[in-house]
Order: C-alpha cells, then structure tokens, then sequence
C-alpha cells in the first residue's frame, strides 16, 4: 500500500487550505508527520471510489496477440539481421542489413531521437512510480514500447503497427485529444506552476515527441516535395505525442490516482 510522508503532501497540495478534501488512491497511509500536517489544516481524507468506464471495444488488430498488441512487451537488446562484411568505419552505423551510412544523416539523427524519447519515456515512469502513480507508469511503459515499435518498424521498412494506451485506439485517442471536454470533462489545459510536478514531466515529454516527429519529417518527407515516403511512421509519431497528451488530460481529471479538491 501506498504511503504518503509530509514532504510529498506539502508537494502535492501546495496551497493547503483548512478543511480541504484530499482524494487518495484506496488503502494509502500516512507517515506520522504527514497526519501531523493532516491535522494541522483540518484535512479531509478521502479515498476514490469511483470506477473509470470500461474501455472502448477496439478495431480487430492482426498484429495483436493476447490481451494486448505484440509490440507491447519490455525491452530486450535490439538484435538485427546482418550481411556486412568487413569493419566498420567509425563515422558511420548500420543503416540496415546490407548497409553502412554516415551518422549525421537525418535517418539515422531520428533513430537517435527516438532512442532519447524512449529513455525519457522510461525515466517519466519512473518518476510516476515514485509519486505511487502505478497506472499512469504503467501506461507510460506502453509507450516507451511503442517507441522501441516505431524505431523496428523503420529499421525493417515494414508498416508501423496502431498505436493502443489506456484503452483507446488511434481513433478514439485522436477524438479524445480533440474534445477534452466531451471525452473527461475537462477542458484543454496548458500546464502551470501550481500543477504538480508529473504533470510537467509529461507535458516536457510530449515536446519531445514533438520534435521527434519533425526530425522525422527531415529524414522521410525531404524538400523540395516535402512529399512524406512513410506517412504511416508520421502518423504513429504525432499520435504518440496525443498519447502523452491524453494521459496528461487523465492526470489533470483525477483518473490516474489521488488529486485535490478546494
């Protein structure tokens, strides 16, 4: 069970006020000094009780095995096929199976990109496991694979597989994005300095993939045409960026554990 101290729910309240209602996640305890500081403000203690909606039934996937799509399953070593022979000069890296290219080139920049997307993504789970936020971590592992997804799809030129988090596919995320306010009740929302600190972390996050999605656009949609040659893998990258931003919405709407009532 979860166990929140002081210095986590001075953190997370910021500007306490007496009697307050503070939803927690069922079953989490309190260090001494944080029911000290309970008491203190007249906190109110509440644990959430509200059930989130089942998931919307998803688009049959042939790249989906079990519970969940193939590309959702922790990381392992990257081992790809290869026919080169001979050393490889150090300014250069495998392009694919049977060539080398120079390292600066856009392609291989966006491969860079992803793979600091991708740690990042592991790190931000992180530290939403330290702020107990349990579901929201694990959705973020989600995307760090779909990441590892997108990089394997375009290693192996083959087509990116749909993207899925919380329960939404690229429809559903696109329209959720779109209409916060018919989707969570919420309306569209700029992070700000009274907002807790794993909020900041995801909104940086999705600037991220932000960027990554333009690198993209350097390596597969060059000028002059400006023509994409993998739209698919443009598309997996700007709904990896909503996907980010949905949890962000989840975050901001008390879906993804304890949040603060004045």
């Amino acid at each position: 069970m979860p166990i929140i101290t002081e210095a986590e729910l001075r953190d997370r309240i910021r500007r306490p006020k007496r009697g307050m209602k503070v939803v927690v996640s069922p079953g989490t305890r309190f260090s001494p000094s944080a029911r000290d500081f309970i008491g203190q403000w007249g906190l109110e203690i509440v644990e959430e009780v509200a059930t989130p909606p089942p998931p919307p039934a998803l688009p049959e996937n042939p790249q989906t095995s079990g519970s969940g799509p193939a590309w959702d399953k922790p990381s392992v070593f990257p081992v790809r096929p290869v026919k080169l022979a001979g050393p490889k000069p150090e300014h250069m890296t495998q392009l694919d199976a049977e060539h080398f290219a120079p390292k600066n080139i856009p392609r291989i920049r966006f491969r860079g990109k992803m793979d600091s997307v991708q740690g990042l993504t592991q790190l931000v789970a992180a530290r939403a496991r330290s702020w107990q936020l349990p579901e929201l971590a694990r959705h973020l592992d989600t995307l760090a694979a779909y990441c590892r997804e997108i990089v394997s799809a375009e290693y192996n030129e083959r087509p990116v597989a749909p993207i899925e988090v919380a329960g939404l596919d690229e429809a559903a995320l696109r329209k959720a994005t779109h209409h916060p306010q018919k989707a969570l009740g919420i309306p569209h929302l700029t992070p700000g300095p009274d907002d807790h600190e794993i909020l900041h972390w995801l909104n940086y996050l999705r600037t991220q993939m932000r960027e990554a999605e333009l690198d993209a656009l350097d390596a597969f949609a060059p000028p002059p045409a400006y023509e994409p040659t993998r739209p698919d893998l443009i598309r997996a990258l700007n709904r990896l960026s909503s996907a980010v931003y949905y949890l962000e919405l989840l975050f901001k709407a008390g879906k993804l554990g304890w949040h603060v009532h004045p």
